[in-house]
């Protein structure tokens, strides 16, 4: 690594540092990003179930809250259905705001990186190219080895950057992409439940419904 740093210049540095925190940010996002952690499948049905035998209480909306992230939205929803349907959901809504921030957490900075990365190695690559012209001005091109070699490692930042910014721009959108199709799921859910709570939807399938 310190071969590394030493052949291609000091613009390889904040080049690696940036690896370093985009590989961070895609662990952590891999691991939080977890649709059966965030939008469990089981949530709305238990609260059908709490619905249909009429054991909704504080206590319970307290552990849906705590449950998941769609817990927290379905419990808001919950906790303002007493006010009619619009402040239900607009209460839905505003919860949802906030979850789905808490989803693109440093997404942008993965964004970042990926966009900066390979303008670091651009830059790095110029400052390189530079001194190679300074070091023919002053000793002629007499060495062709040297003078190759002194290019090679202009170029070094150039690949170490783009190294950096292909993989976190793929896992920025694909990041992106998982929060899109949560995000939906979670509407899904939510719109599920103002049906359920102000008669627009039944609590149980109708019985008799096929005779």
């Amino acid at each position: 690594m310190q071969d590394l740093v030493q052949s291609g210049g000091w613009m390889m540095l904040p080049i690696l540092i940036g690896s370093v925190v985009a590989l961070a940010i895609v662990v952590e996002r891999f691991w939080t990003l977890r649709p059966s952690k965030l939008a469990p499948p089981e949530t709305l049905a238990q609260v059908r179930v709490w619905l249909q035998k009429g054991q909704l209480n504080a206590q319970r909306l307290a552990t849906l809250r705590e449950q998941s992230p769609l817990g927290r939205i379905l419990a808001t929803g919950l906790a303002n259905a007493r006010h009619g349907r619009e402040i239900m959901k607009e209460s839905i809504q505003e919860e949802a705001a906030g979850v789905v921030h808490d989803l693109e957490k440093y997404l942008s900075t993965l964004g970042s990186i990926a966009a900066i990365a390979p303008l670091l190695g651009l830059l790095g690559t110029v400052i390189g190219m530079i001194d190679v012209f300074a070091a023919i001005m002053i000793h002629g091109t007499g060495d062709a080895a040297q003078l190759a070699g002194g290019i090679s490692q202009a170029l070094l930042t150039t690949a170490a950057g783009l190294v950096v910014a292909i993989p976190a721009i793929f896992f920025h959108r694909f990041f992106l992409r998982r929060v899109e199709e949560i995000t939906v799921s979670m509407e899904q859910s939510a719109v599920h439940l103002v049906d359920l709570v102000h008669g627009d939807r039944e609590a149980t399938p109708a019985t008799g419904a096929a005779s």
